[in-house]
């Protein structure tokens, strides 16, 4: 059965280590001696305004546990370390704006 990319990046990427929603696949990374495709990526972190968003994750084709009808749910050591939203966080937590 085949996909077009274009319906490749209307799913949502899930992750199946900690069931969260990375989002969805804003670019790929093609082999371009072999035609294949080497990695997806999904949109980084944002961090509160449009330009100061965070990197893109990288999530290498291997990866990808599954694709389904309207998710692709992924596994295995992609890095999402540096990624704001990833890293544990007291949702009660209040901010302070002064």
């Amino acid at each position: 059965m085949g996909c077009r990319t274009r319906e490749l990046k209307e799913k949502t990427v899930i992750s199946v280590c900690d069931g969260r929603s990375l989002g969805n696949i804003c670019d790929f990374e093609v082999d371009t001696c072999d035609g294949r495709i080497e990695a997806i990526f999904v949109p980084g972190c944002y961090g509160g305004s449009f330009w100061n968003r965070g990197d893109d994750i990288r999530i290498p084709w291997s990866c990808i546990n599954r694709i389904g009808e309207d998710a692709i749910l992924v596994d295995g050591d992609y890095d999402h370390s540096d990624c704001s939203c990833c890293k544990d966080q007291n949702p009660r937590k209040k901010r302070r704006w002064f």
